[in-house]
């Protein structure tokens, strides 16, 4: 099951887009935050960037699957597929920037890790989904 290179590329494919996605509103937070002065822990601030995350990658996926479905149809396909893999993907972002950085800052230095953990942590998930059930966010 797991020697298909088509799926591999069609589920890197979907990765990729969904990795885009929550960056703008994980990152976004972040840097918000590493440029003001407050009184947040690195914990909240990293739960926020989830969250937003989330929300941006949603948004971004319903834009794109409204091209092919009504807009109520795009919305519950990209929550409904891809919310776990958004997960994963989020939470490897956020540990891999503290395990790098000891608290939520983006920096050019730990950028590729951040992202390189990003995608790989759902792209497994997002294959077998995508190879068991036919299922694909894009």
């Amino acid at each position: 099951m797991w020697k298909c290179k088509h799926t591999w590329k069609k589920a890197s494919v979907n990765t990729l887009w969904c990795l885009f996605g929550c960056s703008i509103g994980d990152f976004g937070t972040i840097i918000y935050f590493q440029n003001i002065t407050h009184g947040y822990s690195t914990l909240e601030i990293m739960l926020l960037a989830i969250v937003n995350g989330l929300i941006t990658s949603i948004i971004l996926e319903t834009v794109i699957l409204w091209r092919q479905l009504e807009f109520l149809d795009a919305f519950k396909t990209a929550i409904g597929m891809s919310f776990v893999s958004m997960v994963g993907m989020e939470i490897a972002m956020n540990t891999t920037d503290f395990m790098l950085n000891g608290e939520a800052i983006i920096n050019l230095r730990s950028l590729p890790y951040i992202l390189i953990a990003g995608f790989c942590a759902p792209v497994p998930y997002n294959y077998w989904k995508l190879k068991k059930y036919g299922i694909s966010c894009h």
